[in-house]
């Protein structure tokens, strides 16, 4: 059963990636390694515990974009994702996943935080770190390939993708498997929340909207982050 969905945000030019200026914002500065509690603003009555760690890529550390689409998803889906079937991409460290899995109500099937096998030991990690063994599954899904048998089997509807849009070689990858999901599912929902730091990010963001129906998220925060270059959308399969 796929969960309800907010009603379309209106138009905002002003808040559009596409109507930013060519200017390139900055890196944030990357973090010593070490164990991070992070508590969503009190949205979690038991704050996350998260390693951080870059010594396998930029994966390791927490991003804006995660942290915009965490509260997202503890304000707003807070009891409506008790049928759903939960994958995040890109996962990183596992933050969007597992602070879902920590604050929302949802059922007996186990989340998947995915990405590539250089982050895997640091999603275990970060799992046995939290007691969410047998409610958080962590797997490794390569952009661009063929997708795992556990996913096909999963058949999410419910798609989580922070901060996935840095590495510009990476996006038709990128693009490829939203629409692998998006078939292997068509009523699923993507919840897509980036940073725009290159041009090139104006540049997905119109493939994205050729390929899919991409609608801008209602989040009473929004004029905050959106002033910070974050934006958050729910992508779905074109009809």
């Amino acid at each position: 059963m796929l969960p309800p969905q907010p009603p379309p945000a209106p138009d905002s030019p002003d808040f559009s990636p596409l109507a930013i200026g060519e200017d390139l914002s900055p890196l944030p500065a990357y973090k010593a390694a070490g164990t991070a509690e992070i508590g969503f603003d009190g949205l979690l009555a038991e704050p996350l515990r998260l390693r951080e760690d870059l010594a396998s890529g930029c994966g390791g550390q927490t991003w804006p974009a995660g942290m915009v689409l965490g509260r997202h998803m503890l304000r707003y889906h807070r009891e409506d994702l008790r049928e759903a079937r939960i994958l995040e991409l890109g996962a990183g460290g596992g933050l969007v996943g597992l602070a879902v899995a920590r604050g929302c109500a949802v059922g007996t099937t186990p989340l998947f935080v995915t990405d590539q096998l250089e982050m895997h030991s640091l999603m275990e990690h970060n799992i046995a770190l939290n007691n969410l063994e047998g409610k958080v599954q962590a797997a490794i899904l390569n952009w661009g390939e063929p997708l795992p048998a556990a996913v096909v089997a999963l058949k999410p509807n419910v798609v989580l993708a922070a901060d996935c849009v840095y590495f510009e070689p990476a996006f038709p990858l990128l693009l490829a498997t939203l629409s692998d999901l998006l078939t292997l599912c068509p009523e699923a929902t993507i919840y897509f929340c980036f940073k725009k730091r290159r041009r090139a990010d104006m540049q997905f963001l119109k493939k994205a909207q050729k390929m899919f129906k991409v609608t801008e998220v209602v989040d009473d925060e929004r004029p905050v982050f959106c002033r910070e270059g974050l934006f958050l959308y729910t992508f779905q399969a074109s009809t």
